[in-house]
């Protein structure tokens, strides 16, 4: 889960066995739990149905962004945010591939690229 910039707020890794959307349950108690006072998100259509009411029983707002359906470039609102933060971890060679055992550690080494990537903009002159 990304703030608005794309900064990450809670990264969660699973095995591939589970579904994104049941997985999504996990990100979103541990995001209330470290920011309780987030109110609203969005996500892309792959987390409609169930996630929705129950993102609403944990007192956020989830709201599904659809994917326009035209020929050519669409840009949509909010879609791009994650996709953009999935973009600057290929400047960090380490999550180029999944070379770790526990999941943990991958983990930790989101939270790592994305530590170094926000203290390389602070230190922008």
């Amino acid at each position: 889960m990304t703030d608005t910039e794309g900064n990450i707020l809670v990264a969660r890794v699973h095995s591939a066995g589970i579904q994104d959307r049941d997985g999504a349950r996990d990100v979103l108690a541990a995001m209330r739990e470290k920011y309780p006072t987030v109110k609203h998100g969005w996500a892309d259509g792959g987390y409609a149905g169930a996630l929705v009411a129950w993102s609403a029983e944990a007192d956020l707002n989830l709201e599904i962004v659809r994917k326009i359906v035209q020929e050519g470039f669409q840009l949509v609102k909010r879609r791009w945010v994650v996709e953009r933060t999935f973009g600057w971890f290929g400047f960090f060679r380490r999550l180029s591939k999944d070379y770790e055992e526990l999941p943990k550690i991958s983990e930790n080494v989101i939270y790592s690229a994305m530590t170094l990537r926000m203290l390389s903009r602070l230190t922008q002159t």
